[in-house]
């Protein structure tokens, strides 16, 4: 597989253990609060690493959503499934909920808990009811509120076989048919179930396509997540398949002709999908009739419930950028193996939606709830199944984990990948066949595809994308530099650290707690914060620039000697985000980093015109200690505009840009001065010294960017 860096040599280490799990940190380093002034003391804290800061302030209230129907007639019984974040102590598992409709009514609402805050309340969860009655293009509010007790029926899918309900996967492939039922699945008792109660069922399966005379295909593999709405007598039938065995030998890529047939109906059909190595497809439709129903979510609820960054709450979205977007929705880049609104080949350079906290199309879609966005938002994260990255454990049936196989890798020889605590290879087979894909992942330009999309869906299918990218980011390194089981991240490019610590954070935090891998990505998460711990904020000899210089990728610019701040920016957000999400650990390391974000606009011996600059120079030589001061930073990196006044005219002329116009490309939503925003944002949460005077001389500059048609780094402090 290429990847967008060098191959490292192996080292010789030891067998390394999984990490402890987070622990809670020492007093004063809890997250801060809502309105980002203070540091307070973790009140509780959970096995994951989280805690909830004593004096944060969350919505008091739950929340409600916007029921809009899509159709040009009446619709009755309608189902629908959402899910929904919660702040701490609001939700009990115990409790029970209904939907109070703004039209006086009244409908029950079925709760399946599936992450928990530090203190048992329930931090995510997935809703269900049906709605009776839904007039054309009918707009309802539902606001939830506590009622009655929670209680799971038995979740059994008699009634749904009863009814006559068939899906089926069928394939042709190197000239044999193969085929997968999910009622066969289910009449056999080979599920397991996701939801369970009086309003929904979802079941869950998987098995390998097999040929007429019993033969499973060796690479190919059918799962079906089957979601049943008794009262409604619908199902919806959730399609995937996969070519992902992590261990299962010559692994290449199909072509195939497929068909998906739901009650004897073709839901989809290709007739030569060429299906890449360790990637998957996914298809949805529905069994009795799919509802035409929009469920919008209140997003300035989820940004106050800290499950989201806090994106400008003043900020409107373009109608302009929307139908762009809506329009540009089309082709073979929607289809299975298309990548979709992402670029296709992540290692390219330059500025684009997809790089951020959250990508640009999916900032967009949350602050605007606008139907075509959510068809971009929701259709790319399906199709962040096409890249090859998913690497499923034939062992287990879940993605494969580094817990698991500390020495497997994507980079380096295979003798790097002995256990020595087996003596045993743990290197992936050998490609056997073709092995190209149009598709090409990194980590150092990775979007966030998945955290979003489960967040308001709740779709076993995305959570699992969010696990397979995790792991990829964890086991892509060689085992000699990512300390083997630790998995650590400090190999990488800066910003590819800052991506995968955002990653591994958000599925550390939302993956459901009876998932083990939850606590393993808080273990993995643990090592990476301890070492960047130990080696920054702990360590008395770290430089005083406050900079990653963790590896040559760091200081690689200018000849060895510049570093490439917004880089930097973007692993600050990241620990930023972090923080924001409860995890106790990241706190000292933020306030740690907040230093080079802050300063860059606030020291007295650097002008702040220059603290979006590509590259900042912070030493004489690829030899030389680092600079100690930002005012040589400063000299050395703009020794024309030294001597001129900060901001003034004589320094605007100097540059061609106007006064007061900070550098790298200070009007457009994804130039330098954009990335440095959610660094400052984060650095004011965290109450680091003079990071409201840097906000405030930041926000007044005289040239900003309009974020209204790419909003992915409008995040502004709490």
């Amino acid at each position: 597989m290429k990847l967008a860096k060098l191959a490292k040599s192996a080292i010789s280490v030891g067998l390394v253990l999984l990490g402890c799990l987070l622990a809670a940190a020492p007093a004063g380093c809890g997250g801060g609060g809502t309105s980002g002034t203070g540091n307070g003391v973790a009140s509780a804290s959970g096995s994951d690493g989280t805690a909830i800061p004593a004096n944060a302030t969350f919505p008091d209230t739950l929340p409600s959503l916007r029921l809009t129907s899509t159709s040009a007639g009446v619709q009755q019984t309608v189902p629908l499934t959402v899910g929904q974040a919660f702040p701490p102590a609001l939700l009990q598992p115990a409790d029970g909920l209904v939907g109070q409709m703004s039209d006086g009514s009244q409908v029950p609402v079925q709760v399946d808990a599936k992450a928990t805050h530090a203190d048992g309340s329930i931090r995510h969860a997935l809703l269900s009811t049906v709605v009776p009655a839904l007039g054309p293009g009918q707009a309802l509010t539902m606001q939830l509120a506590k009622g009655g007790r929670s209680s799971a029926a038995a979740a059994i899918p008699g009634p749904l076989l009863d009814a006559g309900f068939t899906a089926s996967v069928n394939i042709l492939v190197d000239g044999i048919a193969y085929s997968a039922s999910a009622d066969a699945l289910l009449r056999s008792g080979g599920f397991s179930t996701w939801v369970a109660g009086p309003q929904a069922s979802e079941w869950l399966m998987s098995a390998p396509l097999t040929s007429a005379a019993g033969t499973a295909h060796p690479h190919l593999q059918a799962r079906f997540s089957i979601r049943h709405y008794p009262a409604a007598n619908r199902a919806r039938v959730d399609v995937t398949v996969e070519n992902a065995w992590a261990f299962a030998p010559a692994p290449r890529n199909f072509t195939y002709s497929v068909q998906v047939l739901v009650g004897g109906r073709t839901v989809y059909a290709n007739p030569q999908l060429v299906h890449t190595h360790h990637a998957r497809w996914r298809k949805t439709s529905w069994w009795g009739g799919e509802p035409e129903i929009d469920a919008a979510h209140d997003a300035a609820y989820l940004m106050a419930s800290r499950a989201l960054p806090r994106y400008d709450p003043s900020l409107q979205i373009s109608g302009a950028a929307l139908s762009a977007l809506a329009s540009g929705w089309t082709g073979p880049k929607t289809e299975p193996m298309g990548a979709g609104q992402a670029n296709p080949s992540m290692p390219d350079p330059g500025g684009r939606p997809d790089i951020g906290l959250i990508p640009g199309w999916a900032v967009m879609y949350l602050l605007s709830a606008d139907r075509g966005a959510r068809a971009v938002t929701f259709g790319t994260a399906d199709l962040a199944g096409s890249w090859p990255i998913h690497y499923r454990d034939q062992q287990t049936g879940r993605p494969v984990s580094l817990a698991n196989y500390p020495y497997m890798t994507l980079l380096g020889k295979d003798t790097d990948t002995v256990n020595p605590a087996t003596g045993r290879a743990e290197a992936f087979p050998a490609c056997g066949g073709d092995c190209s894909s149009p598709n090409t992942p990194d980590s150092p330009h990775q979007p966030a595809f998945s955290y979003l999309p489960y967040l308001l869906s709740g779709d076993h299918y995305h959570l699992e994308e969010l696990q397979f990218w995790t792991m990829f980011n964890l086991f892509q390194d060689n085992p000699g530099f990512r300390e083997a089981g630790k998995g650590l991240f400090k190999p990488d490019q800066v910003r590819g650290q800052a991506w995968s610590m955002r990653t591994l954070g958000e599925a550390a935090w939302i993956t459901p707690d009876q998932d083990p891998l939850k606590l393993q990505f808080a273990g993995f998460l643990s090592n990476n914060l301890d070492w960047y711990i130990a080696n920054f904020p702990a360590n008395p000899n770290a430089n005083r620039l406050a900079i990653l210089d963790t590896n040559e990728y760091a200081i690689e610019y200018d000849g060895g000697v510049g570093v490439a701040p917004w880089q930097d920016d973007f692993f600050t957000s990241a620990i930023g985000r972090l923080d924001e999400l409860g995890f106790v650990k990241a706190r000292p390391l933020l306030s740690w980093k907040a230093t080079f974000a802050v300063r860059r606009m606030t020291d007295p011996g650097f002008c702040w015109i220059f603290g979006s600059n590509y590259t900042l120079k912070v030493r004489d030589s690829a030899s030389s200690p680092l600079y100690p001061s930002f005012s040589e930073v400063y000299r050395a990196s703009a020794p024309a505009q030294a001597g001129l006044p900060c901001g003034g005219a004589a320094m605007a002329a100097s540059l061609g840009l106007q006064p007061g116009e900070m550098v790298g490309f200070s009007a457009t939503n994804i130039g330098y001065p954009s990335n440095l925003q959610p660094a400052l944002a984060y650095s004011v949460n965290a109450g680091a010294p003079d990071a409201g005077s840097a906000w405030d001389v930041f926000m007044k500059r005289q040239v900003k960017p309009d974020y209204s048609d790419g909003p992915q780094f409008a995040v502004v402090p709490r």
